[in-house]
């Protein structure tokens, strides 16, 4: 028999709907499995069935906290069974023992690939039968999306470096959880400090992140600085209807010397007077070039575009985002698989795209006039087969929203899904760009236009309008103008403006802050190896470690603020810089993308690894933690209870 494993129930039941579809027989449901009417079965793993061993399973020795005992390195790694989910495993023993077949169906990430990858291993599964395991990658539940990925099967050999970034990715957040938080509690613990120092590959450089912004908006001292503009027109004496327009005063390499790093002029009397100098004087035409542009449709959503784009218009938080959109594809069927990475679609998708774009013409919801108009023949750069990786961008499915009953936040999140979707159908947005240089008294100055030529896909979003009102996308308007024209400066303004300090995070501009990390990085070597997509964590995971740092009382919200707290604050600044920095973490999930794309290998990431873990718990001994209360929060249960299970959280990140 043929034995399915699927990652959730859900999946498994969608997937027996599938296969059952074809057969006289119904098939018989179980608590643990189903089975068909043709004999084969399919089951599921409820999530993680298995987890790291903690340090006493290695050694009952380990179980007591001591410095002597630091670092762990396990020679030879184990898992153990998860008590609430033992049963499921004992059924998948019996079942995997009775297969002739196995089909991996975890979630199409490097997560669900681990998953059930590592119960067949935990299983002994001999190695004739594991070369034969199939991988079926699903990501839409509804019954004709399952059936087409039940007839593509891949040989789940293909996926073998996803699920070995997987399982490095668990064993770094083991190893820097497990010895770190044991080193510096300890470190602590001689100070007074009467709590846990949870610290993790992840959640702490996030930490630092908030902590090191708090500081630089407390430590900001807001200084003046000066722009001149030249209220320009085409005569000396302004006429009925004339068209005024602005240009600013570009500050010479003379005059750097009274500029800041980003050319902000400082010394008030320079600007002033710049602004007596050209009031009133001819201003010549030194250069004007137009160019005709255009911008094409933006991407489908990943998680994280997905989390921060319902930020910033709702004001919901990551993990909020993340439970709606897994209730809109398990509960409803309405998207496609939601903790993607991937910003790209298939081009076997656009077979889907007509029928998906006709539903949604078709039901009582803003975007049915936003379908309707799409053009179906138009096809964006958003379908690149070489940008797939095992899934795909979050889209809506070939299923009607017109008998689900969304509550407002899936309302919300699947009509953002949705438009996101449907730009890919319009036209890009065409407009002509205008720069223009005159020369005023010896001074340069410049402006630029912008005239729209075709809308495009920017209809599907609502204008906005700056701070004076106007739209956002006009462009201070120009009269007809020819290089050497002589124009006339009306009058110079001298504008005082203030630097501000920098803002506190929001969780737009956290998750934002993790997905693009490289623009947080210290290290220039280190920066220089990041992609612009590289960052904190994965998709799948920043919600849960922002949530985490919120729970272990790390962070607060002060309204859409996020900022650390006291004992966040005082954490960052006991722990040794390297801990607290970005800039080792992001590299390393740089390598861990690398190893699930064959770029590089398990042991080159997991020795530098250990060897850094290993200094730092060394160093421990050398960081001051005075700076830590005397007295913490106080857990409920008692200090062995909290060991214990602070041991298996570590492993978080």
């Amino acid at each position: 028999m043929k034995l399915y494993i699927a990652e959730k129930p859900s999946l498994g039941r969608a997937i027996a709907a599938a296969l059952s579809h074809t057969l006289a027989k119904p098939h018989k449901n179980l608590k643990t499995h189903i089975e068909l009417a043709n004999g084969d079965v399919v089951s599921w793993c409820v999530g993680h069935i298995l987890a790291q061993a903690d340090p006493e399973d290695y050694d009952t020795a380990l179980k007591k906290w001591s410095m002597e005992t630091l670092p762990i390195v396990p020679q030879q790694w184990q898992l153990k069974p998860i008590i609430r989910t033992r049963a499921q495993l004992t059924v998948l023993k019996k079942l995997v023992k009775q297969a002739d077949e196995i089909i991996h169906a975890g979630d199409p990430d490097r997560e669900g690939q681990l998953l059930v990858d590592e119960v067949i291993e935990y299983l002994k599964v001999s190695k004739t039968k594991k070369n034969n395991i199939k991988r079926l990658l699903i990501s839409d539940l509804n019954l004709p999306a399952v059936k087409r990925s039940l007839t593509s099967l891949k040989n789940n050999s293909e996926f073998v470096p996803l699920s070995i970034s997987a399982l490095a990715r668990s064993r770094a957040d083991w190893l820097y959880g497990i010895n770190l938080t044991r080193a510096y509690t300890l470190q602590g613990q001689k100070q007074g400090f009467n709590s846990v120092l949870s610290v993790g590959r992840v959640q702490t450089p996030l930490l630092g992140l908030v902590v090191r912004r708090e500081q630089e908006i407390n430590e900001f001292v807001s200084k003046a600085f000066y722009q001149v503009l030249a209220h320009l027109s085409v005569n000396k004496v302004l006429e009925d209807n004339e068209q005024n327009f602005t240009v600013k005063w570009q500050p010479s390499e003379a005059c750097q010397q009274y500029c800041d790093d980003e050319g902000r002029v400082l010394v008030k009397a320079l600007a002033m007077n710049v602004v007596n100098r050209i009031t009133n004087q001819d201003a010549i035409v030194e250069s004007i070039n137009t160019e005709d542009k255009q911008q094409g449709q933006p991407l489908p959503f990943n998680l994280s575009s997905l989390q921060i784009a319902a930020a910033k218009q709702f004001s919901m938080n990551a993990k909020l985002v993340l439970d709606v959109c897994q209730a809109l594809y398990e509960k409803h069927k309405l998207i496609t698989y939601p903790r993607s990475d991937c910003r790209y679609l298939p081009k076997e998708q656009l077979k889907q795209a007509p029928v998906i774009i006709d539903l949604l013409a078709q039901t009582n919801l803003p975007c049915a006039q936003q379908a309707k108009n799409a053009d179906k023949n138009i096809k964006s750069k958003a379908w690149n087969d070489k940008k797939i990786t095992a899934h795909h961008a979050i889209i809506p499915t070939e299923k009607s929203p017109s008998n689900s009953q969304l509550n407002p936040f899936e309302k919300k999140l699947y009509l953002l899904i949705v438009r996101q979707y449907l730009v890919q159908f319009y036209p890009a947005y065409l407009y002509q760009q205008t720069t223009l240089t005159v020369k005023i008294a010896k001074g340069l100055f410049n402006t630029k236009a912008k005239m729209e030529q075709q809308l495009g896909w920017k209809i599907l979003f609502p204008i906005k309008k700056a701070e004076n009102g106007q739209d956002e996308r006009q462009e201070n308007a120009l009269p007809p103008l020819t290089k050497g024209q002589i124009l006339h400066c009306q009058q110079g303004e001298l504008v005082e403006k203030h630097t501000s300090p920098p803002e506190s995070f929001t969780d737009a501009t956290l998750l934002s802050a993790m997905t693009g990390i490289a623009r947080f990085v210290c290290d220039p070597s280190i920066k220089k190896v990041l992609r612009d997509t590289d960052g904190l964590g994965t998709d799948a995971t920043r919600a849960g470690i922002i949530d985490l740092l919120f729970k272990r009382k790390f962070l607060q919200r002060n309204g859409k603020k996020i900022v650390a707290t006291e004992i966040g604050i005082a954490l960052i600044n006991v722990l040794p810089t390297m801990a607290t920095l970005p800039d080792m973490t992001a590299q390393w999930e740089a390598m861990l993308t690398a190893i699930s794309e064959k770029k590089t290998s398990y042991l080159n990431f997991m020795q530098p690894l250990i060897n850094t873990v290993t200094e730092m718990v060394a160093g421990a001994n050398q960081q001051s933690f005075t700076g830590l209360p005397k007295v913490a929060f106080k857990p409920k249960r008692t200090k062995r209870k909290l060991t214990k299970k602070r041991s298996s959280e570590m492993r978080v990140g």
